[in-house]
């Protein structure tokens, strides 16, 4: 073993473990220390940092307990942390295809599309099972499983710890620009993550344990594909299960994916420059930024609402109807007059003329611009997300 960091009075970060073929040199994979112990910071900026993500999660979390129906606004936020979350992997599908129903999807974008799907389906199933499963390798590995089906990357053992050495970057392992823990260590270091992430006796502040908890699964890596995309999930799962959130309307892909190169220089500095440090300073701007995004997001979608409940008045009788489709809509955002019929069980004339008079007050748009199988969207909504 060797370590190439930067010698400096910090802890260690790792070491990197050399692997030969017979006799033969062949590369070195790096195995981080483990976590589940207590962390002293040197960085002053830490505690200001921390003080105010804290409050500012805090001022995110009781405004959201106070938005009437909150629950149809998640969704958008599941959304909007899906694809945000799997662009930082490389694909391309926006917020407006992915709220599509898959028949709506052109057949080169079906692909990238079902990625943010699973992503989806992942997330909500995670956040469902904390109710009767702590977060843990086994909980990650359903989510695993669900997020890499049917997917690019299904063949490479979804739900299952790698059993082979993996790396990032590069065309082989010779090139690769990072090689994370050899199989064989693969297991002490999950067991140390699983212990780390329940050890209370730490007396560790919840943000700076998601901080670590991200920076060392994604160290880790251990699935052949996805770590990117579960190491994300695992931070909304968190807020949930450690009840910094009553309601996962905080999620942190967004910040990544405009920063993605410091997210990843980031990560990459801990083992390099041996500085953890960093990376929490990062994680905690990242906390700072997206909550103060997400309060306001919270207040405009309330404005947004008690506009539109207002303009819908002017419909008399059809405003209870009206009222009930905008609600749905707050959660699925995209619909035919089919999908509006079958909600509010009444006939598709009466759904289109409903449509129309909605979309006259400026509440709904259609964006295809077909005479037939025309598809309405909460526009302005959308946009608070896509901004």
């Amino acid at each position: 073993m060797a370590n190439k960091s930067h010698q400096n009075d910090r802890p260690l970060t790792g070491v990197y473990k050399k692997h030969f073929s017979g006799k033969d040199y062949e590369y070195e994979s790096f195995l981080p220390n483990p976590v589940n112990r207590p962390y002293e910071w040197q960085d002053k900026r830490i505690p200001v940092l921390l003080e105010e993500a804290i409050r500012l999660v805090g001022e995110l979390n009781a405004y959201s307990t106070l938005v009437p129906d909150v629950d149809f606004f998640i969704q958008m936020h599941v959304g909007n942390e899906a694809v945000k979350s799997s662009r930082i992997e490389g694909t391309r599908t926006d917020l407006g295809e992915a709220i599509l129903q898959e028949e709506d999807i052109a057949p080169e974008k079906k692909a990238d599309w079902i990625e943010v799907q699973n992503y989806i389906e992942a997330m909500n199933t995670g956040i469902a099972r904390l109710n009767k499963l702590p977060i843990s390798m086994r909980l990650l590995q359903e989510a695993h499983k669900i997020l890499m089906a049917g997917a690019r990357g299904g063949d490479k053992r979804p739900g299952e710890i790698r059993t082979a050495q993996n790396w990032i970057g590069g065309t082989s392992i010779q090139t690769s620009s990072f090689i994370p823990p050899h199989p064989d260590d693969l297991s002490e270091a999950l067991r140390d993550l699983e212990f780390f992430w329940h050890n209370k006796g730490l007396n560790m502040p919840h943000l700076i344990k998601l901080a670590i908890s991200h920076y060392q699964f994604e160290a880790i890596h251990p699935f052949n594909d996805g770590n990117g995309r579960i190491g994300r999930m695992l931070i909304g799962l968190h807020l949930i299960e450690l009840d910094i959130l009553r309601k996962p309307t905080l999620y942190l892909s967004d910040f990544f994916e405009r920063n993605k190169g410091a997210y990843y220089d980031a990560l990459s500095f801990v083992r390099q420059r041996n500085d953890l440090d960093q990376w929490v300073v990062f994680f905690l701007l990242a906390v700072i930024e997206t909550a103060k995004k997400g309060t306001d997001t919270l207040q405009k979608i309330v404005d947004l609402r008690a506009r539109y409940e207002k303009q819908i008045l002017e419909l008399g009788r059809r405003a209870k109807l009206a009222n009930k489709l905008l609600m749905h809509t707050f959660s699925q955002p995209a619909f035919k007059v089919s999908g509006a019929s079958q909600l509010l069980e009444i006939s598709n004339t009466a759904a289109n003329i409903l449509v129309g008079e909605m979309t006259g007050l400026g509440i709904l748009k259609e964006i295809t611009g077909f005479s037939r199988n025309r598809i309405f969207v909460l526009h302005e909504y959308l946009e608070l997300f896509t901004r």
